[in-house]
């Protein structure tokens, strides 16, 4: 709990929240940003490890709106 008074606190907290459908969208532009750079991506073995992380963040990113679909 705030030991400042309730006219001094932050209201940044009720300013700062998303809409599921605010947060799916940036979520949908990540994917594709990523999608995009994964085929920018080659095959040698020197791009494996960024690939490797980039797969990793494109799971969590579809997991995720998948998640914001069904509440």
């Amino acid at each position: 709990m705030s030991r400042r008074p309730e006219s001094e606190r932050s209201d940044w907290t009720d300013l700062d929240l998303l809409t599921r459908e605010e947060a799916s969208g940036r979520l949908r532009a990540e994917i594709a940003e990523t999608e995009t750079r994964l085929a920018e991506l080659g095959a040698g073995q020197a791009d494996r490890a960024e690939r490797d992380l980039l797969e990793t963040r494109l799971r969590a990113l579809i997991e995720t709106v998948e998640a914001l679909q069904d509440p």
